[in-house]
């Protein structure tokens, strides 16, 4: 082989780009472990919900008290998350240093495995060239290599789920096999037992592939063959949530298929204690007040009202709302409301990488869209859902890089499919022919 083609092998290979991605989180992590105590770590990392649930689950109380508080059963999150560091718990001990050691390295590695559904989704895109891209794009990104480390929630899981459903939706579209159907309904019960947010984007996906499988019907029998497929996946799917969904009726005699955070969550974002930010100090989790009124009034209870009281502030503060909804559209994708006055008055060089990198993926998302739609893509739709989409729920409660984050691997993807149109029209034709 000629050294350009020994590179390109290189370059496109997916266990080396795996590794570089895993080798970029391992050492981020082990230069933070060298400066953060281990007492520290140990316990620090687990002082919300996840952790707490898995604190009481691990103490044989259950599925519950998300508030480092023994306040009783529990929906606040999805299932799949907490049992996951319950287990960690179990293995390792409670709040110990190996526990942590065990959580962070799922989360890298989870982390680093969504290049290989990015790179084939990628690869179906836009070709080999796309497909890799994204996936060292991904191998490299600030944000996948600092989160992991950072946050033992399920966000890193969300990146691997998020970029499989992309893949999966994409190679679905393709096929008329039942199993391979059901297969995409389990999918996505796991993903909203892990991540109920994504749910957002379940009837859209699904819609797209009714639409594919309608465009390529030559016979009768063929429509009554998508349409039993598409309904499949959709039985699969509540199915999923039926054993979750029992249980929450049973304990709190309330309908909560996923979880029951989210009217707290949109209020938490729209009150009259709403800062810059969000509503901390009025949080349970840190509000003693606030944690003696959820005991007291229930949680199903507890979260009607804060629903309520959100609707009727967002409804009679409308310019309030339409100000704070732009400021967090900004921070979504740049990390900081007010990005430019952090960027000068930060000394951290990791935060001005954070805004510049996050600054750079949000115009290469937006113009791999353009290119998509521009080609008139088949895969334009399913692909731009996800950052449309996805982060309305930000923009209507809080807005923090740890919440984009499981679309961030599509983001990439896009960015990839903006840089290859670029490449494509400035390099030499010879140049664009090794690396299409």
């Amino acid at each position: 082989m000629s050294a350009r083609a020994r590179l390109r092998a290189i370059a496109t290979s997916v266990p080396i780009i795996v590794l570089a991605a895993l080798g970029l989180r391992v050492g981020y992590t082990i230069s933070q472990t060298q400066k953060i105590p281990p007492e520290v770590l140990r316990a620090v990392p687990y002082l919300y919900e996840p952790g707490n649930i898995a604190y009481s689950i691990a103490q044989g109380h259950g599925f519950g008290s998300p508030f480092r508080a023994d306040t009783g059963p529990t929906a606040w999150t999805a299932p799949i998350y907490p049992y996951i560091v319950a287990g960690f718990f179990k293995i390792f001990g409670i709040y110990s240093y190996h526990a942590f050691l065990a959580a962070i390295s799922l989360n890298m590695l989870c982390s680093a495995l969504a290049c290989v559904p990015l790179y084939y989704a990628g690869k179906r895109i836009g070709g080999l060239g796309v497909g890799a891209g994204a996936a060292w794009l991904w191998a490299a990104f600030p944000n996948a290599i600092i989160i992991p480390f950072q946050w033992i929630w399920d966000t890193s899981i969300s990146t691997l789920l998020a970029a499989t459903i992309l893949w999966a939706t994409i190679e679905l579209a393709e096929s008329s096999q039942v199993r391979d159907w059901i297969g995409y309904g389990l999918l996505w019960g796991v993903t909203l037992m892990t991540n109920p947010t994504l749910a957002s984007l379940l009837p859209l996906l699904l819609g797209w592939l009714a639409w594919r499988a309608s465009r390529a019907i030559r016979a009768p029998q063929e429509t009554r063959q998508w349409i039993k497929n598409v309904a499949i996946s959709a039985v699969v799917v509540g199915l999923c949530c039926v054993p979750w969904t029992i249980r929450n009726y049973i304990v709190f005699h309330a309908f909560v298929p996923t979880r029951s955070a989210l009217g707290f969550q949109l209020w938490i974002g729209n009150n009259e204690h709403y800062s810059d930010r969000w509503a901390v100090w009025k949080d349970p989790l840190d509000d003693q007040d606030e944690r003696d009124k959820y005991v007291a009034m229930g949680e199903m209870a507890y979260m009607a009202e804060k629903r309520r009281e959100a609707i009727e502030f967002m409804l009679t503060h409308p310019q309030w709302e339409a100000r704070t909804i732009s400021r967090r559209f900004v921070a979504t994708w740049m990390g900081s409301a007010t990005p430019i006055g952090d960027f000068v008055e930060t000394h951290s060089f990791v935060i001005r990488g954070l805004l510049v990198s996050n600054l750079l993926a949000g115009i290469g998302a937006l113009g791999g869209i353009f290119v998509l739609c521009r080609k008139r893509s088949v895969y334009a739709f399913p692909v731009s859902v996800f950052p449309i989409v996805y982060p309305f729920a930000e923009y209507l409660a809080q807005a923090l890089l740890r919440y984009r984050h499981p679309i961030d691997p599509i983001v990439m993807l896009l960015t990839a499919v903006a840089i290859a149109e670029l490449w494509r029209s400035v390099a030499p034709r010879r140049m664009r022919s090794d690396y299409s």
